[in-house]
């Protein structure tokens, strides 16, 4: 995989309550992920970018919500994550990463 594809890939970490939750208890990491992007793409991004061994991936649709604006009701757009489970005894430290 290329490094445009990688960036393409991954779109950034999901920093949530309940994403440090899971980091904290699970080893998992949640990703803001392209909403083309499969399960095999976003493994090996993540093993070349932090250097890691990924075990697992789970994606997930997110819908947008519907908000009211002052032209009417309007819905915020569909974004997809991506929980990806490491090897035993591997962390991503992302003030580390580049």
């Amino acid at each position: 995989m290329n490094q445009e594809r990688i960036y393409k890939v991954l779109l950034g970490p999901h920093i949530s309550e309940k994403a440090t939750v899971v980091a904290e208890e699970h080893g998992q990491y949640v990703f803001k992920v392209a909403k083309d992007a499969t399960k095999l793409e976003i493994k090996k991004a993540v093993e070349q970018l932090f250097e890691v061994s990924v075990d697992a991936v789970r994606t997930a649709v997110v819908k947008g919500k519907t908000k009211r604006t002052r032209f009417g009701m309007g819905k915020r757009s569909d974004w997809k994550k991506a929980y990806v489970s490491l090897a035993q005894g591997q962390e991503i430290d992302f003030a580390d990463a580049e």
